[in-house]
């Protein structure tokens, strides 16, 4: 497993709507997250959240077609090599990709955290999810649950 786990606020905020962030410190330990993406996530953060300052301005370039919490996590990932960074957004998980950045999704850590003996089916995370804003098509959903060995 990486040592780095970076992540966006749409994760954050997807898990905190849902009441599983714990998830994430049981799957991963200890996430980072930028300044930018601590305004943007608006809540409380557990002590296993770090707040983290970039070291580079990689974000301001990115800034002109990714929202600012997408840029700002792209740039701390790129800073430490063979980070993992947890994005949702399709443009961001791309550039992050074409800058030899690991991504995983939400749904992704849903999958990693059944793997891993976290969660016993993601179905009815999955349910949960579907009862909040969050886009997930019908085919992503099997997809997933393929993944899961749940279809």
């Amino acid at each position: 497993m990486p040592n780095v786990i970076v992540s966006d606020t749409s994760c954050l905020i997807l898990f905190y709507k849902i009441g599983e962030l714990d998830l994430l410190n049981k799957l991963y330990g200890k996430l980072y997250i930028t300044d930018t993406v601590l305004k943007e996530f608006n809540q409380p953060v557990p002590n296993w959240i770090e707040i983290v300052q970039l070291k580079t301005d990689v974000d301001k370039g990115l800034s002109g077609y990714l929202d600012a919490g997408e840029a700002t996590s792209i740039a701390l990932a790129l800073e430490h090599e063979g980070s993992l960074l947890i994005i949702d957004e399709i443009k961001g998980r791309k550039a992050a990709k074409e800058m030899g950045i690991s991504v995983t999704g939400s749904l992704g850590v849903l999958i990693a955290s059944k793997n891993k003996g976290h969660l016993k089916t993601v179905k009815p995370i999955i349910e949960k999810i579907q009862k909040t804003n969050f886009r997930i098509s019908e085919n992503l959903i099997e997809r997933v649950l393929d993944k899961a060995n749940e279809s």
